[in-house]
């Protein structure tokens, strides 16, 4: 294993199932008094380790940080998904019979998992150099929380997110009201064909919301398939624009 990367049991409400919460520390985390950024990661089994990852893919996140100045080191927080329950946990809103338990997820990272965090490592913890991110229905849950809680997450990353599963984040993107965080968004238009027009539509509704053009950054790619090839691909382009 990684010697920066720490693993903890947990069980999040309100199926209280054994689950990991994984910590990579930046590499030079040990050798300085430094506080760091801190970014909460979604589907956390994918993100740090093939062994742990579905269908042996992961995002690459020790390899990319590893490569990234040290101005740009950042701690990342992998929560694990909750497996068969993944959808309900992950979509804000509720659909027909499924969904709806994204902001209870959320309030659990903002409630539990970042006091601690930020009591037991040497984070910043202010809105700015505080992240969240995901994929596909993370990339949602993501989305929402960034829309929803700008005074907590200043920094948020939204890869391939499935955006036709809730359809009312396009009017939370309208509302000008909060806090506004920093938002990196993408997709690819071999992904799916609900893609290309889902970006396009939130492009629009962020701009009648008030987002400046530094505020966010949609980007459209013409390869990449809906997996962790193409999130790992894009995670240090990420990680760069968020926090450069």
């Amino acid at each position: 294993m990684n010697p920066m990367l720490q693993l903890f049991d947990i069980k999040i409400p309100p199926d209280n199932a054994p689950r990991k919460l994984r910590l990579l520390l930046p590499f030079n985390y040990a050798t300085t008094n430094y506080r760091y950024p801190v970014v909460y990661a979604l589907d956390g089994q994918n993100l740090f380790r093939a062994e742990d990852a579905f269908g042996g893919r992961h995002w690459q996140v020790p390899e990319s940080m590893a490569k990234m100045p040290k101005r740009l080191q950042a701690i990342y927080i992998g929560i694990d998904n909750a497996g068969s329950n993944r959808i309900y946990e992950y979509a804000p809103y509720k659909r027909g019979h499924q969904g709806g338990g994204g902001s209870d997820f959320v309030h659990y990272i903002i409630n539990e998992i970042k006091p601690q965090v930020d009591k037991s490592y040497r984070t910043l913890p202010q809105a700015e150099t505080t992240g969240i991110i995901g994929s596909s229905m993370g990339g949602l849950l993501a989305l929402w929380a960034g829309l929803r809680f700008g005074e907590v997450f200043g920094r948020v990353g939204v890869l391939s997110p499935s955006l036709w599963f809730n359809q009312q984040v396009f009017q939370l993107a309208e509302h000008d009201v909060g806090e506004k965080s920093k938002f990196y968004i993408s997709g690819s238009i071999r992904e799916s064909a609900r893609m290309l027009p889902g970006l396009s539509r939130l492009h629009e509704a962020m701009q009648r919301g008030g987002f400046s053009h530094d505020q966010f950054r949609i980007v459209i790619r013409e390869r990449g398939r809906h997996n962790e090839a193409l999130w790992a691909k894009e995670f240090p382009k990420m990680h760069r624009w968020l926090f450069g």
